[in-house]
């Protein structure tokens, strides 16, 4: 479990993020939406350690991230999978060599007990048979997964996605949205999806926290979320006809 208490940020006259508190869950998919400009990618960083709140605390398992020494702070690190946005893959190394990147940088494993590791990671996420190309042989689903694979290289308790389904076709994010989902529940992970994709929201969002001007507006699960009487809310969600057709389709 992750704790956000009371956290604040500023940069320069502007205010980011204002007096942020909640919880996000093992085991679960938590969302983080709200418009662009709302603060998603800030609170994401000062959970990470990549910003320093200007107040307030963030717990790791009830460890205090920002209390923690330099070496301490390292370990935790070794904890955290992230997925960015673009899948972030070296393109100068093959499938499996970036599968392994974390494992090289982060463990004492040695070289078959790596090769092991990265190749049941790239069997999990249904990458078979693709361990010497290269990412620009690869299709953007299948970076993707590539990505989710070297996420997860370290066993990781704390899984971080940034967009997963950016550039993706509507198939092709179902998979990914399923995938995350399953390998959630799989190992027991805190998983924290950042997104823009009502479909992924609706389908696999668990504990949604909505951001709106720097403040959580609002928090709860994907059935609370349709029938929600949040003005500001509904106004991001129900911005386009599908999702005003699956309110009618869930309430009807």
């Amino acid at each position: 479990m992750i704790e956000v208490r009371s956290v604040s940020k500023r940069f320069g006259e502007v205010q980011v993020l204002r007096d942020i508190s909640t919880r996000f869950e093992k085991g679960v998919v938590n969302q983080v939406i709200g418009k662009s400009g709302s603060g998603k990618s800030v609170l994401a960083k000062c959970i990470v350690g990549l910003h320093r709140p200007d107040e307030g605390d963030v717990l790791y398992d009830g460890r205090s991230f920002l209390e923690m020494g330099l070496e301490a702070k390292r370990e935790v690190r070794k904890e955290i999978g992230m997925l960015f946005q673009s899948s972030a893959l070296f393109d100068s190394m093959s499938v499996m060599e970036n599968v392994m990147f974390p494992m090289r940088m982060f463990s004492d494993m040695k070289l078959d007990e790596m090769l092991e590791r990265a190749r049941f990671c790239l069997e999990r996420v249904q990458i078979i048979g693709k361990d010497h190309l290269f990412p620009a042989e690869l299709s953007g689903g299948m970076q993707k997964r590539v990505g989710i694979a070297r996420a997860i290289a370290m066993q990781p308790k704390y899984l971080f996605c940034d967009e997963p389904n950016s550039g993706l076709d509507p198939q092709t994010a179902i998979l990914i949205d399923n995938l995350i989902k399953e390998l959630t529940e799989e190992f027991n992970t805190t998983t924290i999806v950042i997104t823009h994709d009502m479909n992924s929201v609706i389908e696999t969002g668990q504990n949604i926290v909505f951001l709106h001007q720097g403040r959580k507006w609002w928090q709860g699960g994907r059935k609370e979320l349709l029938n929600s009487d949040n003005p500001e809310l509904n106004a991001f969600i129900f911005a386009s006809d599908m999702m005003r057709y699956a309110k009618r389709a869930m309430t009807s």
